[in-house]
């Protein structure tokens, strides 16, 4: 237990406060990027990428997570992601001409994000780097910048520079592929949002206060949340907790549901609803301490939801009210969720 986190209440750590804030930064995120957006739409186009590959660690891989799914879905680009240690480890030098390079950073300077770009320029990408820090040395070498316009993030726990992360790729995504429905979800993000961070998540607090385990399952646009919750549940609970599709947790993992495991399932109405029904069912079946966040699904289990919202910002949001539950969960267990134990806000790997 944290000293520190002796008669803290939710409401005073910086995780609470920073998280709040993420529908606000992401309304003037929207303002303040709108020309650098269309800029930077105008260029890309006139590059016309082959396919894209991201580039990122910890909660900013779980944003390009969702940027695949938005990439392959929306523009029909190929997308992978690109293990930073092929560069600065390895020193390999893979092919890239005609791709598009986007590296995701809040601080920009890690030795080996800046390797892997720098690398990926001179074989002939074009690089983009979503950044939160705009005069970081990632910011000055990427050929196109998208800021996050997150402000300073003073907790370790990425928060609102991960929710404005996602909010930079659906904007640039929307005006990328010039879908009506993309930009009406734009619009009507930030007031989402808000209304995200007021849904009462306390039973999931309860189940999982005494937990030492739990999966945490996604699908879709919806995977992204999932390992981004799995991992804040690790960071700031002291909690074990693994994510996995909902096409891959019955190859394996299944097998060590038994009853009373805890469950933390995510689900947006979209074509990857599909089989998540029975998948839920099954789960049930075995007892499981189920915590649904869908609007598709209803029983004692479900944690509420904002309804009526475009699919494609429904892990946004859910991965909002999550905030809150962790910030609430890590008092909870004991822990200060601004100081996790042997962690420090800024890791730069090589």
């Amino acid at each position: 237990m944290s000293s520190s986190s002796l008669n803290l209440q939710p409401e005073q750590t910086l995780m609470f406060q920073e998280a709040a804030s993420a529908s606000s930064v992401i309304a003037q995120q929207q303002l303040l990027n709108k020309s650098r957006i269309e800029e930077a739409v105008a260029r890309l186009k006139t590059f016309a990428p082959v396919a894209i590959v991201t580039c990122a660690r910890g909660s900013s891989d779980h944003a390009a997570t969702y940027a695949k799914y938005l990439f392959e879905t929306q523009l029909g680009l190929v997308t992978a992601s690109a293990a930073p240690s092929i560069t600065s480890v390895y020193l390999a030098q893979p092919k890239l001409n005609g791709m598009l390079y986007v590296a995701i950073s809040q601080s920009g300077k890690s030795p080996d994000l800046l390797a892997s770009v720098n690398q990926a320029k001179s074989a002939g990408a074009l690089t983009l780097a979503f950044v939160n820090v705009e005069d970081s040395p990632l910011a000055q070498l990427a050929d196109i910048v998208i800021p996050l316009q997150a402000g300073a993030e003073k907790s370790v726990a990425a928060t609102k520079s991960y929710l404005a992360t996602l909010g930079a790729v659906l904007h640039l995504v929307s005006v990328w592929s010039d879908n009506a429905e993309l930009k009406n979800a734009v619009t009507n993000l930030p007031t989402a949002l808000a209304q995200a961070w007021e849904k009462d998540w306390s039973p999931a607090v309860k189940t999982l206060q005494t937990a030492t385990n739990l999966f945490v399952i996604g699908r879709g646009v919806g995977f992204g949340t999932a390992q981004e919750a799995a991992l804040k549940l690790k960071e700031t609970c002291g909690l074990h907790a693994e994510a996995f599709s909902a096409a891959e947790v019955k190859h394996g993992p299944m097998a060590i549901v038994k009853e009373d495991f805890p469950v933390l399932l995510f689900t947006q109405q979209d074509q990857a609803f599909s089989g998540m029904d029975s998948l839920i069912q099954d789960f049930r079946a075995r007892k499981a301490a189920m915590m649904i966040a869908s609007e598709n699904v209803s029983g004692d289990d479900c944690l509420p939801v904002v309804t009526n919202v475009p699919s494609i910002i429904a892990p946004l949001l859910a991965v909002q009210s999550f905030y809150r539950m962790a910030n609430a969960l890590s008092i909870a267990r004991g822990y200060n969720p601004d100081e996790p134990p042997h962690l420090r806000k800024v890791t730069e790997t090589v």
